[in-house]
């Protein structure tokens, strides 16, 4: 029997090596399963109900508040994006002069690990296997009715692969943020603070989702308080539904309320309810110029208990040290200034 060889130094070495690729694997894997799941609690699909809501409130108080305008959808393939049909079928009702919506690259958008393209795309000479996963996609919709069937609308759009991936930061769509009059979407939530200066840095008109925590950015407090940014006409003080991918954790008292609102799971996505989310815009609508019904300061600091409780024994509001306002715990404790 020949005696077994010692291990060298390259079997060694190479055991070594395998054990650490095995390691760095099982590490990128993790990974990109963690950046999964975030993407996947980031992505929340904005429902029909709510963008007709809030849009027809900017109609009511400017029925001419689109027309010969630009509007730019930078995260909202028409796929699936409920803003690009709903902008598509008013296209000719609202007097729209270009509609421009923009999607992001799958391979660069870890919740899309499960992507296939659609036979809108598939079936389009255009269509590029490498380019439907790396490349973002633009899709714009103008008055020519190509089809010729005598309405402008989503079946008239026309498309084009991106160069790069259709992130909103990156130059191109920058670049049609600059052309657009308006700006309206859902943007991922994580970047929400990023987007709002995206678009307030070329001044532009918006309508954008977001939580009403946000209010208290730095940021966006200081472009509310410059009347440059205020809440939407509605879901202020009502749940607001999103579609949300499949196997998203969603509480299921969320998903039940959901539900109950008329959104039940179906094959394509679950539902969930965020009773925080509000609209943030710089369009004008009627809600904003009713007044509000105030007590005085003098019945305030007499009447409102809840009020007199955060006074620390106090007998006026409370005076922020680093800035010239006062607190006010909450909506019911406003007071009239005049």
């Amino acid at each position: 029997m020949a005696p077994r060889s010692p291990r060298g130094a390259d079997d060694v070495g190479n055991g070594m090596t395998e054990k650490a690729e095995n390691v760095t694997r099982a590490r990128t894997k993790n990974t990109n399963l963690v950046a999964a799941k975030a993407a996947k609690n980031d992505e929340f699909y904005t429902q029909w109900a709510d963008i007709e809501r809030e849009i027809n409130a900017y109609l009511d108080y400017d029925r001419d508040v689109f027309r010969d305008k630009v509007v730019l959808l930078p995260c909202d393939d028409p796929e699936w994006s409920n803003f690009a049909k709903f902008f598509a079928l008013h296209f000719m009702d609202f007097g729209l002069k270009k509609l421009i919506s923009t999607s992001y690259a799958p391979d660069s958008n870890p919740a899309k690990i499960n992507y296939q393209p659609t036979l809108f795309e598939t079936e389009d000479p255009k269509f590029d296997a490498t380019k439907t996963r790396a490349n973002g996609k633009k899709f714009i919709l103008e008055p020519d009715d190509i089809n010729g069937d005598g309405v402008v609308n989503i079946d008239d759009l026309q498309w084009e692969y991106l160069e790069g991936d259709g992130d909103f930061r990156g130059a191109e769509v920058t670049a049609l943020r600059d052309e657009a009059d308006i700006v309206v979407t859902n943007p991922p939530f994580s970047l929400f603070r990023e987007f709002l200066a995206w678009v307030t840095a070329a001044d532009k008109k918006v309508s954008m989702i977001g939580s009403e925590n946000a209010i208290a950015y730095k940021h966006v407090f200081q472009l509310i308080k410059g009347n440059k940014l205020w809440k939407g006409a509605t879901a202020n003080s009502t749940d607001m539904v999103f579609g949300v991918p499949k196997g998203t954790p969603v509480k299921e008292a969320d998903r039940l309320k959901a539900e109950k609102l008329g959104y039940p799971s179906d094959d394509e996505r679950d539902y969930t309810r965020l009773g925080n989310s509000c609209w943030f815009t710089n369009i004008e609508h009627g809600r904003r110029h009713e007044r509000l019904q105030l007590m005085t300061t003098a019945d305030n600091l007499k009447f409102n208990k809840k009020l007199i409780a955060t006074l620390d024994g106090g007998s006026t509001y409370q005076q922020y040290d680093n800035f010239d306002a006062i607190e006010v715990p909450s909506a019911e404790h406003r007071r009239n200034p005049f």
